[in-house]
């Protein structure tokens, strides 16, 4: 089998294997792939795995030996999957391999929030404190998160472990998801997400990206914000209204923002977040922890597997 890797650069710059996947079959792996090279670099496979290099309904139609595409990630809005779908073509994704990975980095933007640890860090290296007349100092207020309350909108995997942390922190926990089949675990209260935006001091998303979600932050529901409160974006740049945001953190109607996920990836010059105030962003580095790159590449390799055996999981589309 011939298996083509348009994109994998991002997934393992050199620090991982590609064992799984070579023990597999004829593996090409590119570590980036324009897209007016993409059909010339799959033609012949019968297996092609991407990240983020679109897979086009008119690339699907120049690729007949094509059978499976595999998606390093969760999200598969870059494969026409319609297309696929009348092709006969397999597509899928691998749900769930960044969870802790994500969890982990909400907590270190909301800290860095109300903490400053990087901006306290960085002014003792500027000889601050050693030129202090006092035995310590701040300049940010330090905010506790015990007693505050969390509101998480989107409760998947990783909603529920945002909010499984934030009551670890001490935290009351909100949060919202589109049907609640049973009750919420212990200690975590459904509420709408309007209830959310107006109760939380600590808004996390993790809700996925439909027409419905698109632009949830916007000027309607940054009102309901409270002053004091922080918003983190984990999980789809377009939830957010980008310059609603920027315009709320410039007038100080919300307390500050932490996002690793912009709309446009990489941005422009012109994104109104950049340069915002007490705005922090992140090159959409939740899922690229080692560990959770090794379980993505892991868990490639098996979907490849369960399809080659006639037994294909993780079908998306």
């Amino acid at each position: 089998m011939k298996i083509v890797l348009l994109d994998a650069h991002t997934a393992n710059p050199g620090d991982v294997s590609w064992q799984p996947l070579e023990a597999l079959g004829d593996c090409a792996i590119h570590p980036r792939t324009p897209a007016a090279e993409t059909i010339a670099r799959c033609a012949g496979a019968q297996a092609v795995i991407t990240n983020k290099s679109p897979l086009t309904r008119d690339m699907l139609d120049a690729l007949p030996d094509l059978k499976y595409i595999g998606v390093t990630a969760t999200g598969y809005n870059i494969v026409d999957t319609s297309a696929a779908r009348e092709r006969g073509i397999v597509v899928t994704n691998v749900p769930g391999y960044s969870t802790p990975a994500v969890a982990q980095l909400v907590f270190a933007l909301l800290l860095e929030l109300t903490n400053h640890v990087g901006h306290h860090a960085r002014s003792v290296e500027e000889g601050r404190w050693a030129a202090c007349p006092d035995f310590c100092y701040w300049d940010h207020p330090v905010i506790e998160l015990s007693g505050r309350t969390l509101g998480v909108v989107g409760f998947g995997d990783i909603g529920a472990a945002v909010a499984h942390i934030g009551q670890a922190f001490g935290m009351r926990v909100l949060a919202s998801r589109r049907e609640w089949k049973s009750a919420p675990p212990a200690g975590i209260e459904a509420a709408t997400t309007d209830e959310i935006f107006a109760q939380a001091d600590a808004i996390s998303l993790h809700c996925p990206l439909t027409e419905a979600t698109r632009h949830l932050v916007g000027e309607r529901t940054l009102g309901l914000m409270k002053p004091e409160a922080f918003l983190i974006n984990t999980g789809r740049g377009p939830l957010v209204d980008e310059a609603a945001l920027a315009a709320a953190l410039n007038a100080g109607r919300i307390a500050g923002a932490g996002l690793d996920v912009l709309s446009v990836e990489p941005p422009g010059a012109g994104n109104p977040l950049i340069g915002a105030r007490n705005c922090l962003i992140t090159p959409h580095i939740g899922w690229a922890s080692r560990e959770a790159r090794v379980r993505l590449i892991e868990q490639t390799a098996a979907n490849l597997r369960a399809f080659l055996a006639g037994t294909a999981v993780n079908v998306v589309g």
